[in-house]
This record gives structure tokens, sequence and C-alpha cells, in this order.
């Protein structure tokens, strides 16, 4: 076998590469747009938040902002909150250890529940 010119893999690459998709033990493979950056990941998981509050003018209600760090620093984003959803978020994240981003969709997922639990 060290005659041959390409490893099983690197083939399955190559067809890869060539556009479409590559079929697999006849399963179509989908293609996977490369490269694969930081900004190709749509969905990150949350492993540090900070909230904050902003004084307003006088007379004026003050801003609640809820930074996320994602995936260990990796993307970071800042939601503008009111009272009343902090202090929701602010349970939710104390009380849940999996949370999840939707960079697209601006979206906080909390937890992973089997179906049927």
């Amino acid at each position: 076998m060290r005659g041959r010119s390409s490893s099983p893999l690197r083939l399955r690459l190559n067809r890869r590469r060539q556009g479409g998709s590559s079929r697999e033990k006849g399963r179509i493979v989908p293609e996977v747009p490369q490269p694969v950056t930081d900004n190709s990941l749509k969905v990150r998981q949350l492993t540090h938040y900070q909230f904050s509050w902003v004084a307003g003018e006088p007379a004026e209600e003050g801003t609640f902002t809820l930074q996320l760090v994602l995936d260990q620093g990796a993307w970071e984003e800042v939601l503008t909150v009111d009272a009343d959803d902090a202090d929701v978020l602010q349970h939710l994240l104390v009380n849940t250890s999996d949370v999840h981003y939707d960079i697209d969709r601006r979206t906080l997922m909390f937890g992973v529940t089997k179906v049927g639990h």
C-alpha cells in the first residue's frame, strides 16, 4: 500500500473541494464552506457574562447592558436590556449551566433537555 499517492481521507477531501456534495457509503456528505472562520460560526457557548448599568441624564432612567463572553472570549456581544429583562436573565443565567447564543438571531438558549423530560 505504500505506492498509493493519496490516503482515503485525502481522496474524500478532494472530492468535496470539487463542488457540490460527495457520496460516502451511500450517504450524501454536504459541502462545508471553507475556510471555517470565527465569523462563520453562528451558535456559540456562553462562558462568562457581566451586567452593567449606565446612569441616564438627570430625571431619566439608566440603561442596563449584558456583556456576553462566548467560547472563552473568541466572540463578545453586548445587549441592551430593560430592568425586568435583566432580572429574568440574571435568574436564568444563575440557574442554567449550559447556555448558547445564536449570533444571527440574537437569541440566548438556556440548557439542553432530552425529549420527554
